[in-house]
């Protein structure tokens, strides 16, 4: 499965008055996402900003605290139930964006050459969620392939694609129930381009087919699990695989 990685990077929190790196319980991600916020804050150092966030990963509480904060009217921003967020996959943060010294709109540009990707639709620093940005990876396939209407378990493809990535790196989605290691098969095979119809943790004839045409047919689940992630690392390398970023490339 996806692997999350400890990073060391700038966060808004304090110690005593003395700014400390982003807490450890959220300072993880995946490989592909470790990489692109090092890039991303070097393009920021370059030009006089700076990355410096608030969260990045969610365990399962973490993410159920939000969530009932924000249900509660304790936390105003909209934070869904476990399953929803990318956060919980490492593949989303927030950030400050006071530090960044330039207008949202200049910050775009430079997430978008990083494979960054906003979750509002135009760069308006007053609008809830503005400092909330992802590096989705290979899941936007499952993003597109909801969008295109090839599976309709979900109410909106970015809750699919969501559940893929946090299933992706082993934590469980409710919505899968008993499924968990089906919905990782499934998952994989729609991101190699596979059409199976819902990612919902049931393995059918539909499942089945694809793993026949991925070559990976009539094995066991372990050994699927084995030959799928080959098939994965093979044709989504940095998402498996750190790149050797180093600390300092985020001070």
């Amino acid at each position: 499965m996806t692997p999350l990685n400890s990073v060391v990077i700038a966060s808004i929190y304090k110690t005593n008055g003395v700014a400390v790196p982003l807490p450890k319980r959220m300072a993880q991600c995946t490989p592909d996402t470790k990489l692109t916020l090092a890039k991303t804050a070097a393009a920021l150092k370059a030009k006089g900003g700076a990355l410096v966030l608030s969260d990045l990963f969610r365990s399962y509480d973490m993410q159920l605290g939000s969530h009932l904060d924000y249900v509660s009217g304790k936390k105003k921003a909209f934070s869904p139930p476990p399953g929803g967020s990318l956060h919980e996959a490492g593949r989303a943060f927030d950030l400050d964006l006071g530090a960044l010294k330039m207008s949202l709109a200049d910050f775009w540009t430079i997430a978008a050459q990083n494979g960054l990707t906003p979750i509002i639709d135009t760069p308006n620093a007053r609008q809830s969620e503005a400092w909330h940005f992802e590096c989705r990876g290979s899941h936007t396939i499952v993003y597109d392939y909801y969008k295109a209407g090839k599976g309709k378990n979900f109410d909106k493809p970015y809750q699919a694609m969501a559940a893929s990535a946090i299933v992706s790196i082993g934590v469980k989605v409710d919505k899968f129930g008993t499924g968990q290691r089906d919905a990782y098969i499934q998952s994989g095979l729609i991101r190699l381009g596979h059409e199976l119809g819902n990612l919902d943790g049931q393995i059918g004839p539909k499942t089945n087919n694809a793993l026949g045409a991925a070559g990976i047919g009539g094995l066991s689940s372990t050994d699927t699990v084995v030959a799928l992630d080959s098939l994965l690392q093979h044709k989504f390398p940095t998402e498996f695989f750190d790149a050797g970023v180093s600390a300092p490339a985020f001070g």
